[in-house]
């Protein structure tokens, strides 16, 4: 499953999964629980895919934030819980992203970030090789789209 379906909702607890579109919103499945909630458009929702840390010279999707420290733990849990204290944090994540703005991204999205993190890799939902071959094959049919121009 990509990012695109993973949802963050503002005032509940962990991330929640979308499972359909209806007239007011939509439902959405929690990877805490399983419970399904219905959620409408009252509700603040960020979608993990649109999500990005602040960085001295650019905006690093959150994607490629995941990814490293997927790497770091060869797809383990993190070393690191988002109970820790701040330093400890703050040390792990300068590990991950060393050129992360320090000004703009807080202790508290440090540990948003390591709880996502361990909350989609509990559930199975770290593997990207599915989007990279879906990303590779586009460009490959553009590729032969413009060869036969």
């Amino acid at each position: 499953m990509s990012l695109d379906k993973v949802l963050a909702i503002s005032g509940k607890p962990g991330l929640y999964k979308l499972i359909m579109q209806t007239r007011n919103g939509f439902i959405a499945e929690s990877l805490l629980d399983n419970k399904r909630l219905s959620v409408t458009m009252n509700h603040n929702v960020s979608v993990l895919s649109e999500i990005a840390i602040y960085t001295l010279t650019e905006e690093v999707p959150l994607k490629t934030v995941l990814e490293t420290i997927a790497t770091k733990e060869s797809n383990g849990p993190s070393s690191i819980s988002h109970k820790d204290s701040k330093d400890k944090l703050e040390e792990y994540f300068f590990g991950i992203l060393p050129e992360y703005d320090e000004d703009r991204v807080y202790p508290s999205d440090i540990k948003k970030v390591i709880q996502w993190y361990n909350l989609l890799q509990k559930n199975d939902l770290l593997d990207f090789t599915e989007e990279e071959s879906e990303e590779e094959s586009e460009v490959v049919k553009e590729e032969s789209v413009s060869e036969k121009e």
